[in-house]
């Protein structure tokens, strides 16, 4: 059955988020062991609307992922530890943001740069010392990948992006939302975070191999520069592999994607995917809900608002 649109989430503390068309849903284990689910309506904003422009909305995207992202796991850990859940501040949220892409920018950037740098008297060619650049980059992703994977709260983190795995997956094969069912089905997706990552990694491999080999913080600032425009591409490849996931080229070609999601996936238990399928139902449900009020709200002769 084809479907309009893409539910995806992100795995949370002690919980999972599922971004619907309309809303955020979020569905959360407490200490008790009560699963609580609430649907957030997504307030209208230029980077919703940028959602359905090709290029610009892979960086929207990635934008509302990580500010959503980070709101929400900041509410899952006050839950996960018996407090309230309490709203940050803008201002802390935007902090972490800044310090989130400061880290990744030293990590992924500026570390890779350096070690090239460092090896560059033992290359003559520029676009080897480029591409080596790349290698190294990639290189470090894993690295890190498999570091936070030994970390014990991660790996029960990694369970739960399993779970939601497991619940899209369900979903997209118009299986029950049910847990013995959802069990059966694969802890990677085309469409996930990583395999998203991945993907940016190997364009910016090909697109920095022909940038010369110029003084250290230029080669740093073409990076940063070329760097959006990579990230749009790279939605937009992620997007094509997933809805062409039934091709056997694109399939093959995914091979690399989703074997990685093995170090950011765990399998998860039952009451992981009941969380999951708690997150899912609340999206798809809310956009139901709200579809219905819309079509209501068309067909009544009078102008009149939800209350």
């Amino acid at each position: 059955m084809v479907r309009e649109f893409h539910y995806g989430g992100q795995a949370l503390i002690e919980g999972v988020m599922i971004r619907g068309r309309r809303c955020i849903s979020v569905a959360l284990r407490h200490p008790d062991g009560s699963i609580t689910t609430s649907a957030i309506p997504l307030e209208a904003s230029p980077m919703g609307r940028l959602r359905g422009m090709p290029l610009l909305r892979g960086l929207a995207a990635l934008g509302e992922t990580m500010s959503l992202g980070l709101r929400f796991l900041f509410r899952s850990a006050q839950v996960a530890s018996g407090e309230e859940a309490k709203e940050f501040s803008s201002t802390l949220l935007w902090l972490w943001l800044f310090l989130g892409v400061a880290f990744s920018l030293a990590l992924f950037l500026a570390l890779p740069l350096l070690a090239t740098w460092g090896l560059d008297r033992f290359i003559d060619s520029a676009i080897l010392s480029n591409v080596t650049d790349g290698v190294i980059r990639i290189a470090v992703f894993v690295i890190y990948l498999e570091l936070i994977s030994l970390i014990p709260g991660m790996r029960r983190l990694f369970a739960y992006h399993g779970a939601e795995h497991k619940a899209v997956n369900a979903y997209e094969a118009g299986a029950p939302l049910e847990v013995e069912e959802v069990r059966k089905y694969s802890t990677a997706h085309a469409r996930c975070g990583t395999a998203f990552i991945l993907i940016i990694l190997v364009l910016a491999l090909i697109a920095f191999a022909f940038l010369g080999r110029e003084a250290l913080w230029l080669r740093f600032v073409e990076r940063i520069v070329l760097f959006p425009l990579i990230i749009a591409v790279g939605y937009e490849v992620m997007r094509f592999q997933a809805e062409h996931i039934k091709n056997a080229l694109v399939r093959a070609f995914l091979v690399p994607s989703l074997a990685l999601q093995s170090l950011t996936t765990r399998q998860p238990d039952d009451g992981q995917i009941e969380v999951a399928i708690s997150a899912l139902k609340g999206a798809i449900e809310a956009d139901e809900g709200a579809s219905a009020r819309d079509r209501n709200r068309n067909n009544s002769p009078y102008d009149t608002q939800d209350p």
